[in-house]
């Protein structure tokens, strides 16, 4: 095709006649070469109002009145017919790779720009952030070029299309579908737009074409430069100097600036090299992120600057030794999380605030790694990555999830693979927080991801680089394009075997595990006792960040769109508007509520789950308890503890809280040593728990002074032996033997059923229980006796297949009854949700106190991150609002538990042993039958569960179910509780 610089109006538009969206050996025209360099003045924004149309086909004529649309934002969620999509695997259309479907979403922006006259004789470069998914670019009607990938940005030189001082006309055409989205086949919403920003800048014609930074933990930097100039020959006597917080660096004398002797070059390319050693230098990691500010200049002969490029940059090493990764020479635990782009109202156009509030939130709940799943994200997330330490795991844009196998060998598609890696490789390879490199997600592996490897093992050798597909060959395999072994959802005791099996060759380090959909995350704890006992496991990263919802209007179906910033708080929408997920759009073709699986809410509330994750990850331990005193280790890489600062509690079962500020121990990483007890301990009196409160001594860029990071906990004294003697009374049951008491409005009954969970439903159990008929349990075949006030009710609860038999034996106590139970389940009934009680308060009883585990929720395989104490929270904040309604609320490890009214007048509960309860204003049958929070209507009173045995949550709905330990078996169950009014 011609050089548009020589093109007029053309009769026919030739990129619209080169029909890129079904041309996969087209991945760009016009489009200029990625880089590194860094310019951050002589800009001119275009984001805002652009005239907007949206035609049914990139063929289809423009023509109509035009709308507005917001750049960047996507089109999807700005009043368009074109409303979002989620599908996880499956493409939304029915075609074919490379083929794209007729109907075929595309978006005409337009608008008017003044090129500034002091921009004459310079060089001037279109920047568009990121369009899905193919953008078209034209200016005053005439071509500038196109390109295909949705997530990295794309120029365009139009420094013959536009005349400084005088206005012209852009026009970006996106075309939603195309033979790329074969490979945009990620699990998130399908929107349509430009979704980054755009802008317009000026360089002289003798500029930086890239820059590439090398600094090495020794303190050796080397700085390449790459020059260009416009005018076609680079002119004579150009030079670069550069500073390092602003001390001079000196160029390699030994390097040859132009690879020829008079300083031309037939490709018009110019090379130089910049050099330092840094005496004491402060390294980069993630927890220690040092940082240096790098400027880099070009000059013309005369001396005077032509062009300048700035970096922030970190000295570190990262290599694979066997089967380490290794910082600067030590072994890392991978604390990750993978992230997408996202927010509830816009979409995939984050805006900076809102990305370094994503970092410092992970910061603060002990990650120290970020995948960014399945893109090169914005790019604004790898400078706060690297200012506020996160490691990086840099993805390519290439996920063929629908047609993996096809692609993955498919040599129309080689070049697409190629560019994708090579891009992000150019773009982000300057950030010292990028320690990875992956070549794509779920697209099987074939020769394109070979082809690609091998261009960035040439341009690269300072990073390993992965890919999970290869896994199919083996773990083991040394013969594969991935450094780490980096599975998905591999079971423990899967990951336990390889690393013990003597055929390990590489880390391994999950790329996905512990799927956090609804209320997951179970087994968290056991993984990463397992990970941090055994060499050759070394972490992985929790799929995902987010829970994807749309804020919606709920009158009309629409997405709240912008204007519904401040709709919602806490992880629950406002009244009106709800979280969409799969099909709430309309959309025929979709995968549910998949989309909502994070540990935060859309709104980056964190869900309880972030708080198991910070007490794993703790920096600082209590690594036991002894009678002189306790010991405290730092499970930090680099860093001491002259960061933090204790507090110590200490919780006595009789209800009595002491304090006493906490001096902590001057231990390097890996060291542990012994503290004396700060307080004396009473010599009876039940329980006694020790809890170290850690926060942040002096402020962090990732949290202020004061900040919790961690409460570890030890148990000093166990439970008294407290025996409940009865008294003289008499205990009202009901003709059905139901306990009668004037704060219940439904008696205590045999509990197996839970509203099943996401991973309870996608893993088949909740259809195993329903087919049991646990949610449909029939009470019969009662009978009740009574001795010496004694009162004693046996009955069977029948299910589709199987009776499971009960007795209730209820004894008149001081102030109160006493409960105890016993449940026989038979041998059918091998995996039920929870054997226990469930009862109904009146209303009023607006407060829960307990002694347990808490204050937030918590389960049997996941309760790590709840310390023992005595906790008060009102009854409406109990409960978790998972986007759909399911079992949440639970408190792990009660001892007893107070339902009071603001008079304080209520009920209160002794339970035999530590027990799972929950306190809710919904029954089980009120979250299973609700797709949405909106269609909840809460119950004026309390149910009330407290169970024998909980099952634990796992992870089932992608990935391993909790692990056998956590089940509940057939056999007998026993329990035993006390009521008595307050």
């Amino acid at each position: 095709m011609n050089d548009p610089s020589v093109l007029g109006p053309p009769a026919v538009d030739p990129l619209i006649a080169l029909r890129p969206w079904e041309a996969p050996e087209v991945t760009s025209w016009g489009r200029l070469p990625m880089n590194a360099v860094d310019r951050r003045s002589g800009v001119l924004p275009l984001d805002g109002d652009w005239r907007f149309q949206l035609l049914s086909a990139p063929d289809a004529p423009v023509g109509g009145a035009w709308s507005t649309a917001q750049v960047p934002g996507a089109w999807t969620l700005q009043g368009t017919s074109d409303l979002p999509q989620y599908t996880n695997v499956r493409m939304p259309f029915a075609e074919f790779p490379p083929f794209s479907p007729a109907a075929n979403p595309t978006g005409v922006y337009e608008r008017e720009v003044d090129v500034p006259e002091d921009w004459a004789g310079r060089r001037i470069v279109l920047q568009v952030g990121a369009a899905e998914s193919v953008l078209l670019v034209h200016v005053d009607g005439r071509p500038a070029g196109i390109s295909k990938d949705s997530h990295l940005a794309a120029e365009f030189d139009l420094t013959a299309l536009v005349r400084p001082g005088a206005r012209a006309t852009v026009r970006l055409t996106v075309v939603k579908w195309s033979d790329a989205s074969h490979l945009e086949d990620q699990d998130q919403w399908w929107h349509g737009g430009i979704t980054r920003s755009v802008l317009l800048y000026s360089t002289d014609p003798l500029h930086l074409a890239d820059v590439t930074v090398r600094a090495a933990y020794s303190g050796d930097l080397r700085v390449d430069c790459r020059v260009r100039d416009a005018g076609g020959t680079l002119p004579e006597g150009w030079y670069l100097t550069g500073d390092l917080d602003g001390q001079p660096l000196a160029q390699d004398a030994e390097f040859d600036r132009a690879n020829a002797e008079d300083e031309r070059v037939s490709d018009f390319l110019g090379e130089a090299r910049l050099l330092a050693t840094v005496a004491d230098v402060r390294t980069w990691n993630a927890e220690t992120p040092e940082l240096y500010d790098l400027t880099v200049r070009l000059h013309r002969h005369d001396g005077t600057v032509a062009d300048t490029s700035r970096h922030r940059i970190g000295f570190r090493d990262v290599e694979v030794v066997g089967r380490d990764l290794l910082v600067n020479g030590e072994r890392v635990f991978v604390r990750g999380v993978n992230r997408h782009d996202f927010h509830p109202l816009t979409g995939r156009t984050v805006s900076y605030d809102d990305m370094r509030a994503d970092l410092v939130l992970l910061k603060r709940f002990g990650f120290n790694a970020v995948r960014t799943a399945h893109y090169p994200n914005d790019p604004a997330l790898y400078d706060l990555a690297d200012e506020l330490g996160l490691y990086v795991v840099d993805e390519a844009d290439i996920e063929s999830h629908d047609h993996a196998h096809e692609i993955a060998d498919d040599p129309r598609y080689l070049n697409a693979f190629v560019d994708r890696v090579s891009r992000m490789v150019l773009r982000d390879k300057n950030h010292p927080s990028v320690i990875v490199w992956s070549l794509g997600n779920e697209s099987d592996y074939g020769a394109n991801h070979d082809a690609a490897a091998g261009w960035l093992r040439r341009h690269d050798p300072t990073r390993p680089l992965q890919y999970e597909g290869a896994a199919k060959l083996g773990w083991a395999d040394p013969d594969v394009a991935s450094d780490i072994a980096c599975p998905m959802y591999a079971s423990l005791e899967d990951c336990l075997a390889h690393a013990l099996s003597g055929q390990q060759t590489k880390p391994l380090i999950q790329c996905e595990y512990s799927h956090a959909m609804g209320n997951s995350n179970g087994t968290l704890a056991d993984h990463w006792a397992a990970i941090e006992a055994t060499p050759g496991l070394q972490g992985g990263f929790i799929w995902e960040f987010w829970d994807h919802g749309i804020l919606q209007r709920v009158s009309d179906g629409r997405p709240a769109g912008r204007g519904g910033a401040g709709l919602y708080d806490n992880g629950v929408a406002a009244p009106g508007y709800r979280w969409a997920y799969g099909g709430d759009f309309g959309e025929a073709v979709h995968d549910g509520a998949f989309i909502a699986d994070g540990v935060v809410f859309p709104d980056r509330t964190p869900k309880p789950a972030m708080y198991e994750h910070r007490e794993i990850s703790a920096p600082l331990r209590i690594e036991c308890f002894r009678h002189e005193g306790i010991v405290l280790g730092n499970h930090q890489h680099f860093r001491g503890l002259d960061w933090l600062a204790g507090e110590w509690r200490l919780d006595l079962a009789d209800g009595t809280t002491l304090t006493a500020p906490a001096v902590l121990p001057n231990l390097c990483p890996g060291e542990t040593a012994a503290v004396p007890l700060p307080f004396e301990v009473p010599r009876d009196g039940g329980e006694a728990w020790l809890t170290l409160r850690v926060t942040v001594a002096e402020d962090q860029p990732w949290a202020p002074r004061g900040t919790v990071v961690c409460v570890p906990q030890v148990r000093l004294r166990g439970p008294a032996v407290a025996e409940v003697a009865p008294v003289k009374g008499r205990i009202e049951v009901d003709g059905e033997g139901l306990l009668v008491h004037p704060l219940l409005t439904a008696a205590p009954t045999l509990s197996l059923w839970r509203a099943p969970t996401d991973n309870d439903e996608l893993g088949g159990m909740a259809q195993r229980w329903r087919s049991w008929g646990l949610d449909t349990l029939v009470r019969k075949a009662v009978s009740v006796s009574e001795d010496s006030g004694r009162v004693t009710v046996e009955a069977e609860y029948a299910g589709t297949t199987g009776v499971v038999r009960h007795r209730q034996v209820l004894t008149p106590v001081e102030g109160g009854v006493r409960v105890e139970e016993e449940a026989e389940l038979p041998e059918a009934f091998d995996d039920v949700a929870r054997v226990g009680t469930v009862f109904e308060t009146v209303a009023g009883l607006d407060l829960l106190d307990w002694f347990g585990q808490g204050p937030w929720e918590s389960y049997p395989d996941r309760s790590a991150g709840a310390p023992v104490g005595h906790h008060s929270v009102p009854v409406e904040e109990l409960f978790t609002p998972y986007l759909r309604p399911q079992e949440s609320g639970g408190r792990h490890g009660v001892r007893r538990f107070a339902l009071s009214a603001p008079d304080a007048t209520g009920l209160a509960v002794a339970l035999d042993e530590p027990r799972q309860i929950s306190v809710t204003r919904y029954r089980a049958e009120d979250l299973a039958s609700a797709g949405h929070h909106d269609e909840l209507v809460p119950r004026p009173g309390c149910v009330v569960h407290i169970d024998a045995a909980h099952r634990g949550l796992g992870t089932a709905s992608c990935g391993p179910d909790t692990s056998p330990s956590y089940l509940v078996a057939p056999g007998v169950h026993r329990w035993s509780w006390t009521l008595r009014a307050l």
